[in-house]
Formats: structure tokens, sequence, C-alpha cells
């Protein structure tokens, strides 16, 4: 279990250190950046506005400025905003808990909705009810989130008037937002787990536990799900990854705050500092849930953690 976990801890910061490279060098291969954006457009000179790249070190070597930004990030301390001076981390701190609101309570949804049309695809007795999972799932892959959105609002805020379509006041107004990104994910989930069940529905396993005389309810939670929730939940950590970063139209389309919405307000104005901290944290959110995930499967299915062979 040792080796497992060692080889899943080097595969995430080599995951890191990717995902920050990227941002780095994708951001500045953008024509322009936030203090040219600012300053040209309040009149200043080429010459204050050179001297403001300098006072913020954008006019250092870009390997200068890649190993900064890599020695932030270790430290914790992804800097300043280029537009607005304030400290990066308090920024993301500010809409951090509005985010992980959002992504958990979808997450959340997901998981109970694909799960559970998962099991009626694989295991439901009667015909019709698989009939109704199966379209209900593939209705749910070929509808995007924003229309998706769009249909809830239209539904319960403007002809049924029970839940707001916009704003983050109480947790009605979170309703809404966890069902447009919960069922949005609902048909992969259901999908993945459909397959995972009929695969394992008639194992040798199986077989043993009801030649023992154990009812097939306690077969089914005991043995069948256990041993078959382990792609599941690794796909479930994946989306908390994408969920986390990924959740800009929700937020829009809401009227939500959140670090969707920072994020694409930097990526608009050439914000460096905040666009790498957000994706560096996505990131990090991505290794730590894939970790977990791992560590999960591996304890539902032993085999998962078993050391490979040399040869």
């Amino acid at each position: 279990m040792t080796g497992f976990l060692v080889r899943r801890l080097a595969a995430g910061l080599f995951t890191l250190w990717a995902a920050a490279t990227l941002a780095f060098f994708a951001l500045r291969a953008l024509p322009g950046d936030a203090i040219a954006a600012q300053l040209a457009t309040s009149g200043a000179t080429p010459g204050q506005i050179a001297a403001r790249r300098a006072l913020l070190g954008l006019d250092q070597p870009l390997s200068r400025q890649y190993l900064d930004m890599l020695w932030g990030l270790v430290r914790a301390d992804p800097g300043y905003s280029l537009t607005s001076g304030r400290a990066v981390r308090d920024m993301i701190a500010e809409q951090l808990p509005a985010t992980l609101a959002l992504a958990f309570g979808g997450l959340v949804v997901g998981a109970l909705a694909g799960i559970g049309l998962g099991a009626l695809m694989a295991l439901a007795g009667k015909r019709a009810l698989r009939l109704v999972a199966e379209g209900t799932t593939a209705l749910l892959l070929s509808t995007p989130v924003y229309w998706l959105g769009t249909l809830l609002i239209a539904a319960f805020s403007v002809h049924l008037r029970l839940l707001p379509s916009a704003g983050s006041g109480d947790m009605r107004s979170l309703i809404l937002p966890w069902l447009t990104l919960g069922l949005g994910l609902a048909g992969g989930i259901a999908r993945l787990a459909a397959a995972s069940l009929a695969q394992n529905r008639d194992a040798d396993f199986l077989r043993t536990a009801r030649a023992k005389g154990l009812r097939e309810r306690a077969v089914l939670r005991r043995h069948l799900f256990r041993s078959s929730l382990g792609p599941v939940v690794a796909l479930l950590a994946l989306q908390m990854g994408f969920l986390l970063g990924g959740a800009v139209l929700t937020e829009m389309l809401f009227v939500r705050p959140g670090l969707g919405q920072l994020t694409l307000t930097a990526v608009q104005e050439r914000d460096f500092p905040v666009v790498q901290a957000v994706v560096t944290l996505g990131a990090a959110v991505y290794v730590l849930a894939g970790l977990l995930a791992d560590t999960l499967a591996a304890w539902l299915d032993p085999r998962l953690r078993a050391e490979p062979e040399h040869v």
C-alpha cells in the first residue's frame, strides 16, 4: 500500500508542476498584459507603463519570472493582483467558499443521480425501468449545462415560482445551481456505473456469496456495489477537480460569486498571478481528490493495490 501511495503522490506533484507551467507560458503567449491594458486606456505615457511593469517584475527575463512564480507557489504566496494590487491569496479566500458550496453540492447530486440511474440500467428487473433510465441518461449526456440551467430556471423560477433564479442569499438559491451541475455530471457517472455493475454482476465471487446463503440485498450491497464503484469514485474525483475551476457557466447563469467569475475576469484583464493561482489550486484539488479516490478504490477492491510484478 505504501508503494501505491508513493506512486500516486509522485504523479500528483508532476501534475501540479505541469499545470502551473502551462498556465504561466499560455498566459504570456497572449498579447499584452494587465499593466498595458490598464494604463494605456488612462492616457499613461510609455515611460509610465514601463516603470509600472518594472515595479511588478514584468520586465525581468521570462526564466526569472517563471522561477519566481514557482517559488511563490511553493511558499503558498502567489503574489499580488496586477489590476487591484490585492494579495491573490486573499482574493481566492473570499471566493473559495461560494465555489466549494456549489461544487460539493453539485457533486453529491451527480453521484446520487448517476449511481441510481446506473443501478437501474444494470440491475432493474423490469425492462420498462431500464428503458426509462437509459433514455434519461442519454438526455442528460446530450444536454449542455447552460441549456439545462435555463430549462430549470424556466420551470422552477418563472412558471412555478418555487426557487430563486439568481443570487447567493440563502440555501434555496443553491438548489438550482446544484441541480444544474449535478445533472450535468450524472449522465457520465450513470454510464460508468452501469458498465461496472454489469461487468461484475455475474462474477464468481457473487455466485460464491449466494451459495453461502447470503440474501440478495446483502450480496448486492456488500459485494457487487463495493467491487464495482471503484471506477465511479475515481470519476467523481476527476469531476471535483473540474468543478472547482470549471463552474464558470453556472456561476454566470445564476449570477453567483466564485472562482469561476474571478478567473474569467482575470483572464480578460491579463491578470497573470490570479489566473496562475486559480489554475494551480484547481490542479491541487484534482490531485488530492484523485489520491483520496485511488486510496478509497484500493480499499474497496484489494486487487487495485497489488504491487506490480517486476520482470
